[in-house]
């Protein structure tokens, strides 16, 4: 059995070599990393040359995209599994890759995530958000989920997240040219493909961010966009209800811990979603420059 890691880095820094020294004490060994690199003179090589198994491509930031960029990492392995992380995604332990590929035993499965726990510095509203998206409990879902699960069903994070090759490459890989959301998108394809998606509970990376409300707006936006362009996975898919569910959970959590006062917090935040989120959705009818103003990631729209 071969793992393979693909890895896209801006930048990286000290959580990148923690990350890689990581993956080389794991009790699953990985084959080899493929490094992804936007901005080759932004690089340091030092961090990769006492690793035999890493392979740096770089490419320019006009050139990055969230699924052809994968897919091209995906192009220079050639293991069983692809295992995709992000660069500032932190292994919990040694059993992370171990855990992951141990999923794909039930033959259903094509697609395993891991759990993300709140790093120390995390906020309070998004370490309990951390907790709603990847609870103790693992599962496997499927297309018989989705009446119940709705959007839900179709989570899967790149963050840290493995995949079996073989059916990766027949169902066409991550879409080629997207704003956001590759991971969901192909995943859907999976469950609309009557293939199962498994959460792995007991594989953790450390992973959180403490973004700002015009940040949320923007991520939502984007993720609103990604929804928007591909009909054919979101259309008549429940999915503003698991928001509702995870402010009106968070709300709750917030008087049992003491602290009413988060609750203003809570609401700022969850407008910033919302409306970044409705106003992805219907982009079209929105002027470029507005546009411009809202996405995290201008550079694909100049590819447009």
């Amino acid at each position: 059995m071969k793992i393979d890691v693909i890895i896209p880095t801006l930048r990286p820094g000290k959580e990148f070599a923690e990350l890689l020294q990581s993956l080389e004490s794991q009790t699953q060994a990985v084959h080899k990393i493929v490094v992804m690199n936007t901005r080759a003179g932004a690089f340091p090589q030092e961090l990769v040359r006492v690793y035999n198994n890493v392979e740096v491509f770089h490419l320019k930031q006009s050139e990055f995209d969230h699924g052809r960029t994968r897919n091209v990492g995906v192009s220079h392995t050639e293991a069983e599994y692809l295992l995709f992380l992000t660069q500032d995604a932190l292994p919990a332990d040694r059993y992370l890759v171990e855990r992951l590929v141990a999923a794909f035993e039930n033959p259903r499965v094509k697609a395993a995530y891991a759990r993300q726990l709140p790093r120390e510095d995390c906020r309070e509203l998004e370490r309990y958000t951390r907790s709603f998206n990847y609870p103790k409990e693992s599962r496997v879902k499927t297309k018989e989920d989705l009446k119940s699960l709705g959007i839900k069903t179709f989570f899967c994070s790149n963050v840290c997240a493995m995949y079996e090759r073989e059916t990766f490459l027949r169902q066409g890989g991550f879409v080629n040219h997207t704003i956001f959301n590759e991971d969901m998108i192909y995943a859907g394809g999976l469950i609309k493909s009557g293939y199962g998606i498994a959460y792995v509970a007991e594989a953790k990376v450390i992973h959180s961010h403490n973004y700002s409300g015009r940040k949320q707006f923007q991520r939502n936006f984007d993720l609103a966009v990604s929804q928007a362009d591909h009909p054919e996975i979101f259309a008549g898919v429940a999915s503003e209800e698991e928001g509702i569910r995870l402010v009106k959970k968070t709300a709750a959590h917030c008087l049992k811990i003491g602290k009413p006062w988060l609750i203003f917090s809570l609401v700022f935040f969850s407008g910033c979603k919302y409306i970044g989120y409705r106003l992805g959705k219907n982009y079209r009818k929105l002027p470029k420059w507005l546009i411009q103003r809202c996405t995290m990631n201008r550079g694909y729209w100049k590819q447009q």
